[in-house]
């Protein structure tokens, strides 16, 4: 598992779940299975978008492409844009 995948993993076990010890992976479904709603995308992309370092439309991401911690960092290589610092 990447560096990226394992933050955000991190990220959602501690701050969504507040379940540091949650069994979640890269492939686990959290949208789709109710382990997290709709509202917590919201934390969830501005994470990706840190973790990224890209800049991520909401209106081009649905929960679909929400879905696993994979599919997140798929979705930021497919529209987002790099972050100038």
């Amino acid at each position: 598992m990447d560096e990226k995948a394992q933050s955000l993993i991190d990220y959602i076990r501690r701050d969504i779940m507040r379940e540091p010890n949650a069994d979640i992976n890269e492939d686990t479904p959290l949208v789709s299975s109710g382990r997290i709603d709709s509202l917590a995308l919201v934390d969830i992309l501005q994470q990706l978008q840190d973790v990224t370092r890209m800049r991520i439309s909401a209106g081009k991401v649905g929960a679909k492409d929400m879905d696993t911690v994979r599919m997140m960092l798929t979705t930021a290589q497919r529209v987002g844009k790099p972050k100038q610092t």
